[in-house]
């Protein structure tokens, strides 16, 4: 995915250059204080729990675990650490955590960078259109959390008819598949010999029970935006805080990410501004509440996607500014 660009032209190649460095210390630091955190809530869980101080703890601690999936993304682009192989490491570990395989995500989302927004050929977003019912079970966790499931259960047992996953990566990901059904395979053997419920109570629980607040992030990403290929315009950028911000490893700019998907997770802010800059203009940004506010109302009433163009913007922040035809086409 290094040599993808979503955008050419737009930044000269020697200030992108600049922008690129992979860093080992950077990427300890945040990939670290992110495990700090889970190790944190994960202790206070235990101290509290059988009590009502349990319950924020179990949220807090449910959400930095989902937001790992930040981390194995930026992982899966091999830009969180210079020392290559620790990309590979540090991503393999929470893919399994988060059962989702590493090559199984790269390849998906190799194939969501190159195709944003077309269907037929886009990894992530192969899927009927949303109606508000679907989106509500997407958004609580039931149907994210069976499709990642089945999908594994299905590789395992050789069966792979994913279109973007090329037919030489199908013994890959069926290999690595039966790997991780073999780990939680051991997980449970030893959970049942021990009579313990530790790996429910402080990895699975809260990890299934509180994805609704990281889908915030995943669903807003490209729905409702055109589906033509410029990464300026189906791609949206999240208007949030700076806690967010460390806990999404800076994803909410992705515009910037789409755009340069090889400039690390560290140096997109930045990144972000000199988009600006360059084209004289914000992407595409909402809230998180406020894209939800606006989706919910779109399909009200028995709608779905399929009843809004492909061709155009169809869920923006009712105060973004109107882009004219001229300013489209110089995006």
């Amino acid at each position: 995915m290094e040599g993808f660009v979503g955008r050419r032209g737009l930044i000269e190649a020697k200030r992108l250059r600049a922008l690129s460095p992979r860093s080992d210390l950077k990427g300890c630091m945040q990939l670290g204080s992110h495990a700090v955190a889970i190790l944190a809530t994960g202790a206070v869980l235990a101290v509290t729990w059988g009590t009502w101080w349990a319950v924020p703890v179990f949220i807090a601690h449910g959400v930095l675990i989902n937001f790992l999936y930040a981390g194995q993304h930026e992982l899966s682009h091999s830009t969180v650490f210079k020392t290559r192989w620790l990309n590979e490491a540090a991503g393999r570990a929470i893919g399994f955590l988060m059962l989702y395989p590493r090559d199984f995500d790269q390849i998906q989302h190799f194939a969501h960078h190159r195709h944003t927004q077309d269907w037929a050929k886009d990894g992530e977003l192969d899927r009927p259109p949303y109606t508000l019912m679907s989106h509500l079970l997407y958004m609580a966790g039931p149907t994210y959390w069976s499709s990642r499931m089945s999908r594994i259960l299905r590789f395992a047992r050789g069966i792979v008819r994913e279109p973007y996953i090329p037919a030489d990566k199908h013994a890959l990901v069926i290999r690595e598949a039966r790997w991780m059904l073999t780990g939680y395979a051991a997980i449970a053997a030893a959970s049942l010999a021990l009579q313990s419920w530790a790996a429910v109570i402080f990895w699975l629980a809260p990890m299934f029970l509180t994805k609704s607040v990281h889908q915030l992030q995943n669903s807003m990403e490209h729905l409702g935006l055109t589906h033509e290929t410029n990464t300026l315009e189906n791609t949206r950028t999240t208007r949030t805080n700076a806690l967010m911000r460390w806990m999404a490893w800076n994803m909410q700019y992705h515009t910037a990410h789409h755009t340069y998907p090889a400039v690390p997770f560290h140096a997109l802010p930045e990144l972000h501004r000199e988009i600006v800059a360059r084209s004289g203009r914000e992407p595409h940004s909402m809230t998180y509440l406020g894209f939800q506010r606006e989706l919910i109302r779109k399909l009200a009433g028995g709608r779905s996607e399929a009843d809004y163009p492909q061709n155009e913007a169809w869920i923006l922040d009712p105060a973004e500014p109107p882009r004219t035809a001229a300013s489209h086409a110089q995006a």
